[in-house]
């Protein structure tokens, strides 16, 4: 039994939460996540959950949390869950459709792409709140300098090609950038390195060449 960390008798104890009523972001109609954590529920003991709503080709970013792991479940829709395994640096692309899963241990980096219209997964973690560390911030908290000496890039063009990152992003493309791709067609297939992975993986049907990494900021109102 988990060691209990308030006293179930006071006034404002908790049973029950409204997901629905809990939204942590909204894209648009069709891409958000509702949140549930302790701050949601005070009576959750070491678990959390996110209920994620992906239209086909949209991303939560990637990112890792530190203090967690999680278990995505696919209600409707498909998607792929992608990690990278630190202990060999191999990238696995995982499928799931409804009633299957995929699990990303604590502190893999990661992220969920969405195959199908009306797609959505039940991320659960075992802590009361995941902890994030994202993309976007590594991108665009990292000094220019920094990152231009250590990998010999010419800074101008580097911070050129961040320049995009310039909000909360956390489902991406934004609705902007997917406009202007379908203004400007004929660009050429993303390009996807072969992965060591056992799992069969299509490549979502795009289209256009992402220009930027487009990886944004995932946060959690925790305290």
């Amino acid at each position: 039994m988990p060691t209990s960390y308030m006293d179930y008798t006071k006034p404002g104890v908790a049973f029950f939460s409204d997901v629905n009523k809990n939204r942590l972001f909204t894209r648009n109609d069709e891409n958000y996540i509702n949140q549930l954590g302790r701050n949601e529920l005070n009576t959750l003991g070491n678990v959390s959950m996110l209920d994620i709503y992906l239209s086909n080709g949209r991303v939560v970013e990637p990112h890792y949390h530190q203090n967690a792991s999680e278990l995505v479940y696919c209600i409707s829709g498909s998607a792929v869950v992608s990690l990278i395994n630190p202990f060999n640096n191999e990238v696995s692309n995982i499928p799931i459709t409804p009633g299957q899963v995929a699990n990303i241990p604590q502190g893999w980096w990661h992220w969920e792409e969405a195959t199908n219209n009306n797609t959505h997964l039940f991320a659960i973690f075992d802590a009361p709140y995941p902890e994030y560390i994202l993309g976007s911030d590594i991108l665009t908290k990292t000094p220019v300098e920094i990152m231009a000496h250590t990998y010999c890039l010419d800074p101008e063009t580097w911070k050129e090609a961040i320049a995009p990152i310039n909000e909360s992003i956390i489902i991406g493309p934004t609705d902007e950038c997917t406009r202007e791709r379908e203004d400007h067609q004929g660009y050429s297939q993303p390009y996807y390195p072969e992965t060591n992975t056992n799992y069969p993986y299509t490549v979502p049907q795009y289209g256009y060449m992402q220009p930027y990494p487009n990886y944004y900021y995932l946060g959690y109102g925790y305290q």
